[in-house]
C-alpha cells in the first residue's frame, strides 16, 4: 500500500505517514540487534550460571519446604504478559504472610506502597532468601526468559501488575516499547534502595537512549554492583 493510500485510509499527511513508516523501521532494527546481543550473550552466560542455580537449589531445598523456582506474571514488549521465572526466596505462604503483616502494622503500608519492598521482609527465607537476593542469583532463571524472547539481557525492570498499577500511564507505555531486562538502568542507579520515581526515570532514560553501546556498558557496570550487593535488600 503506498503512503498516499495510507494517508487516505487514516486520515493523515503523507509525510507524516512517511515519519510513521521511518520510525516504526527504526524500531524494528533497533529491536533485531538487541535481539541479536542477547543470543550472543545469553548462552555463554547460562554454562556459567548453572553451577550456582544448582547450588542454590540445594540450600532453597534445605532450609524451606516448597519449590525450587517460582514463576509469576510479568509484562513484556508491547504489555504482553508472560512467566518470569525466578529462585524461590520467600516463604510459600509469602501472599498469606504479607497481607496479615500489613493488618498489623498500619505502619508498613507506606514502605510497601512506596516501594512494593519492606526492609525488613518476614517472608524471605532466613539466610538463604537474603543471600540469593543480595548477590542476585534468585534472577538468573531469567536466562531462560532471555533465550525465549520473553525478556532483555538489559532493559526496563520488568513488575508484577500491582505494582505497574502505581506508575504513571505514561511511564508504563513507554517502558513496553522494550522487552524487560535481567539487568537495566534502574538496577545500577540504586535498585531497592530508590522510590518509584526514579524507577520511572531511569526507564525513560533508558528507553529515550537506547544503543548497544548503553546496554554493553550498564551490563559491565552491573558486575560490581552484584558482587558488592549494592542495593539489595
Amino acid at each position: 500500500m503506498t503512503r498516499e493510500a495510507l494517508a487516505a485510509r487514516w486520515g493523515a499527511a503523507p509525510a507524516l505517514v512517511s515519519v510513521k513508516a521511518a520510525q516504526s523501521a527504526s524500531r524494528r532494527r533497533a529491536l533485531a540487534l538487541k535481539r541479536a546481543l542477547d543470543l550472543a550473550l545469553v548462552i555463554p552466560a547460562g554454562i556459567l550460571a548453572l553451577p550456582f542455580i544448582l547450588l542454590a537449589a540445594v540450600a532453597i531445598l534445605l532450609a524451606s519446604p516448597g519449590p525450587v523456582f517460582y514463576a509469576q506474571s510479568r509484562r513484556g514488549l508491547d504489555g504482553v504478559a508472560f512467566r518470569m521465572w525466578k529462585l524461590r526466596t520467600m516463604r510459600p505462604d509469602a501472599d498469606a504472610v504479607l497481607a496479615r503483616l500489613l493488618r498489623a502494622q498500619p505502619a508498613l503500608v507506606a514502605e510497601w506502597e512506596g516501594s512494593s519492598k519492606l526492609r525488613h521482609d518476614p517472608r524471605i527465607i532466613p539466610v538463604v532468601g537474603h543471600f540469593l537476593r543480595r548477590y542476585s542469583i534468585d534472577e538468573l532463571p531469567q536466562l531462560l526468559n532471555v533465550l525465549r524472547g520473553d525478556m532483555s539481557m538489559v532493559g526496563p525492570r520488568p513488575l508484577p501488575d500491582y505494582h505497574l498499577a502505581r506508575l504513571r500511564p505514561g511511564a508504563v507505555r513507554r517502558r513496553c516499547r522494550m522487552r524487560p531486562g535481567i539487568t537495566g538502568q534502574w538496577q545500577v542507579s540504586g535498585r531497592s534502595t530508590t522510590d518509584d520515581a526514579t524507577l520511572e526515570r531511569a526507564d525513560a532514560l533508558y528507553v529515550r537512549h537506547w544503543s548497544l553501546g548503553l546496554d554493553i556498558l550498564i551490563l559491565l557496570r552491573t558486575i560490581p554492583v552484584v558482587l558488592r550487593g549494592t542495593g539489595a535488600w
